[in-house]
This record gives C-alpha cells, structure tokens and sequence, in this order.
C-alpha cells in the first residue's frame, strides 16, 4: 500500500478544486495524514514577438488569504496547512511538492477539451508529467438533470386542465 503522509491540494476556489478537497480530506483522515492546501495567485503576463514580460502588479492577498483559510477539513485529527504563494500555478505546485515532500499531489481538473489544452494550457497535465509524487486527478462530475422523466410526466400531468 502507498504511505501517504502529506497530500497536497492545490485549489484555484473552483467546485472542482472543492471535490478535490473533499476527497482528500477523507483519504487524509484513512491514512492519518495531513493535507497542505495551496493556492497560487498567477503573475499577470504579456506575450509578444520579443518573448514573454512579466507586468509588475500589486494585489491584495488578504481576502485570498482568507478564503483560503476556510478550507478545513471539519475534523480536528486532520492537520490542515494553508499556503498563498505567487508564480506560475504548475512551477509553484511542483515546487511546493518537493519542498514539503508531499507523497500525493490531489487537485480538481476542469476537463478541458483538447483544443481548449492548446490554447490555455492545463495546470493538472503539466503537473502530472513532471510531479516527484503520484498525481490523482479529479473530475467534477455533471450534476444530474433537476428531474427524471418520471417526475416530469406528473408535472405535466399535475399541470393540466381538467377534463370535465
């Protein structure tokens, strides 16, 4: 069985990155381990025929900081550690990875087609191919539509005029 001591989650506050949380809290509270939540604020940049630049800004962190805080795990057992670093997401993940020695990386994905992966880039592929640890990836799944066929026809059936 893999050891699993220290996960790390990277979340950009998206539903997918919050099943991903879910998940890890539970496989934290199996394996009695401890999670690392990161979340990366990108660096803003300009890409032109001389290369890419880098534009100097200034954010304020503080509310990041705080809805980063409230992701806990809701179980006093599982020790939950908050990360807010700035950088590239993937580069900043990767070395979050390595420097807390992380045994698993868990994030959410967004399951972008692949025309979409040329033109954007997709953190979780970038991170599963050069991550020191095993990568689980999780997909949100589509909620269900709000009723079954069932449930439509007496809706229907509830909506119409009475025959006399």
């Amino acid at each position: 069985m893999l050891p699993i001591h220290t996960i790390l989650h990277p979340t950009d506050f998206s539903d997918c990155s919050d099943g991903a949380f879910r998940l890890a809290c539970a496989l934290a509270r199996d394996y009695d381990a401890r999670i690392v939540v990161l979340h990366v604020v990108e660096l803003p940049a300009v890409v032109s025929g001389d290369g890419m630049l880098v534009i100097p800004y200034s954010i304020d962190s503080e509310p990041l900081r705080e809805q980063l805080q409230q992701l806990q795990s809701g179980d006093p057992k599982i020790p939950v550690e908050h990360r807010l670093v700035e950088g590239y997401p993937a580069e900043q993940i990767l070395r979050v990875a390595a420097e807390t020695n992380c045994d698993l990386i868990l994030m959410g994905t967004h399951g972008r087609t692949a025309l979409n992966r040329l033109l954007m880039g997709s953190v979780a592929e970038q991170v599963v191919r050069k991550a020191p640890c095993p990568v689980l990836t999780v997909k949100t799944p589509r909620r269900p539509a709000p009723s079954s066929g069932k449930h439509v026809a007496t809706e229907a059936r509830e909506s119409a005029p009475a025959t006399t």
